[in-house]
């Protein structure tokens, strides 16, 4: 029989343990026996009163978690989900590339943040945060005020992980969306774009989540020209942008069409002049936006030539 396995992530005062009870309180484990396996120690308790059918289990160590670890635990409580509440402070690649057993899935990751002391974990232990904000199914920013709602929206962290719903949890209870569909870094009114050189990380996350935003836009960029290996015939020039911290690259590639583009080399910086249509494309699995290039020329690198957030 197959477990699915909840995991919760983030730091020690992220508000994990009163996450877990509140979708107790729900009624998250009223139908399914529930194993809830805790890796640290907070200020908070779980409320008694919502461990009806949850069996509680406390792990010390990182290294006590193997398949086999977790199957005597299988044997022993009989659960029909798991809830692990993580350690902030431990990888969570181990677990997930070999730790479960193979009946074990990793149904879901919630990452939890504290805003007030988001930059500080980032700026200290920058790729145990990021790891779990890349690999968040959900990701839920709490304790946010005005300032803190807008130096967030600045980091841009559709571009760390595109797939998660992010939310925004104020201090007043309420809570918004990252991103709304109304929301748009740039003014669009006049049917063209340049786009700055110091833009290009925001414009690429904010097209490729809103190509519809784009649909016969007229835009103008700079990018390293490159031909994909893996789609023949498909050029797709791009920039690369650091993360959070130089191990942490990624190329922001756009799939252009045109002629012309196969005359530059690779990593050869050019300057773009192009027509946006959202269309079906291998290279995205899917629907995105392609770039339908007017014309396209040598030229210098930008400055910066890295895209940051």
């Amino acid at each position: 029989m197959d477990i699915p396995v909840y995991l919760i992530a983030g730091f020690l005062d992220a508000g994990k343990t009163g996450f877990i009870n509140g979708i107790l309180r729900d009624g998250f484990a009223a139908e399914d026996r529930t194993l809830l396996l805790r890796c640290e120690e907070g200020e908070t308790d779980y409320d008694p009163r919502v461990l009806d059918n949850v069996f509680t289990y406390t792990i010390d160590e990182p290294e006590q978690m193997t398949p086999d670890f977790f199957k005597k635990l299988e044997k022993q409580y009989r659960p029909k989900q798991v809830i692990i509440e993580y350690n902030g402070m431990w990888s969570i690649e181990p677990l997930y590339r070999e730790g479960l057993p193979a009946n074990w899935i990793l149904y879901q990751i919630m990452c939890l943040v504290d805003a007030n002391t988001f930059e500080m974990y980032v700026k200290n232990m920058g790729q145990l945060m990021m790891e779990k904000i890349t690999n968040a199914d959900l990701l839920i920013f709490n304790r946010c005020n005005e300032a803190l709602r807008k130096q967030l929206r600045s980091r841009n962290l559709r571009m760390v992980n595109r797939r998660a719903d992010i939310y925004l949890e104020n201090t007043d209870g309420t809570s918004e969306e990252y991103v709304t569909p109304e929301m748009s870094p740039f003014d669009l009114s006049g049917g063209k774009l340049d786009v700055p050189d110091e833009d290009y990380g925001i414009w690429y996350v904010d097209m490729m989540d809103n190509p519809d935003r784009y649909q016969g836009v007229e835009v103008s960029f700079k990018a390293l020209m490159c031909h994909s290996k893996k789609f023949k015939g498909v050029h797709c020039p791009g920039r690369f942008a650091m993360v959070c911290c130089d191990k942490d690259m990624q190329f922001l590639a756009l799939v252009c069409r045109g002629e012309g583009l196969e005359n530059f080399k690779d990593k050869e910086w050019v300057k773009i002049h192009a027509t946006v249509k959202k269309e079906k494309c291998d290279a995205y699995q899917g629907e995105g936006p392609v770039l339908y290039v007017s014309s396209i020329a040598a030229t210098t690198k930008p400055d910066p030539e890295m895209v940051s957030f």
